[in-house]
């Protein structure tokens, strides 16, 4: 593996859509008391049927500490491999490498730099050093050249791509006072093309409410082919989610890719409000000396943080009336893949969902 400190965008290097062919799948096993209640039992049982869904078309290993490696290895069939490696939590959108290809199928990573969501200012963690590690060891693993972009903090779940030149993000992620303070927005744009390849970003203003990422894209918005995209969308105007989602959808009617394409735009229903319990709230340990969660609070839960592998799209259930609704949205716009749906609570309760959990690795060659 070499450490690469070249522009990617200079070296022919884009990052390919979600819905294109994939090697494999990247997802880390959960343990961290304060995020998963109950030492992470339910949690555990719902990555391991993500990772199952997954692995039906490609190829999943699934990182695990040294303390939860066993757990893993016995939760997990023999065809999910699993590695052992340490982090600070489970979320491999965030912090695994994201992966960029070029014209003759070369494959390499991005390290950015993580700070647990907002690093002093509002982040989630702290420390946050061995997440940070995480991107070039997992390019180690893969024996792939990896890009260092550490003077740039971005997690994966705030960028979404359609491999033809556009990004869309959220303003009130990346331009959160946590990420990258010195910068412009216009610096921040030109760092986005330059490392991800592309011409053209879209800014959408806000993301889920009350999503504790300063509101990543891919919980509100992603892109399903090249110019067609889902935005999660909600009708009742006494939900503070009725304006986010609107204003999300007359930025994008009024945008084009950087192709020069219209959006289509799929409208998918919200799940009713989802809130925290007093039983999941007793069953985490505090942070600090301060609790993770408290009884009431709303989740930030959405059908649109799903995964999309060679042979599915991988979505979260609710035990809402809207999950068939949203699922059947779903299946109409990936006619060839199956639509795998499972009760992703115990996800959310971390704090993301199935998108969040996951890291596609492009297809070799």
């Amino acid at each position: 593996m070499k450490i690469l400190n070249s522009i990617p965008k200079n070296d022919g290097f884009f990052m390919p859509a979600e819905f294109e062919k994939h090697y494999g799948c990247i997802i880390i096993w959960p343990e961290r008391p304060d995020s998963w209640q109950y030492g992470a039992v339910m949690a555990r049982k719902a990555f391991a049927k993500v990772a199952e869904a997954i692995a039906r078309s490609e190829k999943v290993t699934v990182i695990a500490s040294d303390l939860s490696y066993d757990t893993a290895r016995e939760a997990l069939p023999d065809y999910i491999r699993v590695v052992e490696m340490s982090s600070d939590d489970s979320w491999a959108r965030d912090y695994a490498p994201t992966f960029l290809k070029n014209k003759n199928g070369e494959i390499r990573g991005v390290d950015w730099y993580f700070n647990a969501w907002g690093g002093l200012v509002d982040g989630l963690y702290f420390p946050w050093d061995k997440d940070n590690k995480m991107a070039r060891k997992i390019c180690d693993l893969y024996d792939i050249d990896v890009y260092d972009i550490k003077d740039f903090v971005l997690e994966g779940g705030s960028i979404h791509v359609d491999g033809e030149g556009t990004v869309i993000t959220t303003e009130a992620c990346l331009l959160s006072e946590g990420r990258n303070p010195k910068m412009t927005k216009k610096d921040i744009e030109e760092k986005l093309k330059n490392s991800l390849g592309a011409e053209k970003v879209i800014w959408l203003k806000r993301g889920i409410y009350n999503d504790e990422t300063n509101e990543h894209v891919d919980n509100i918005c992603a892109f399903t082919a090249p110019g067609e995209v889902v935005l999660a969308w909600c009708d009742d105007k006494s939900d503070p989610q009725y304006e986010m989602s609107k204003e999300c959808f007359d930025i994008l009617s009024k945008e084009t890719d950087a192709k020069g394409r219209k959006f289509k735009i799929h409208k998918i229903p919200q799940p009713k409000p989802v809130f925290m319990t007093d039983d999941e709230c007793g069953g985490l340990i505090n942070f600090n000396g301060e609790p993770t969660r408290t009884p009431g609070e709303r989740l930030a839960a959405s059908y649109v943080n799903f995964y999309i592998s060679n042979g599915a799209v991988i979505m979260p259930g609710f035990n809402d009336k809207n999950d068939e609704t949203a699922k059947k949205i779903i299946q109409d716009i990936f006619k060839d893949r199956e639509v795998i749906q499972i009760y992703a609570r115990d996800i959310l309760i971390g704090g993301g969902n199935i998108h969040c959990i996951t890291q596609q690795i492009p297809i070799f060659g």
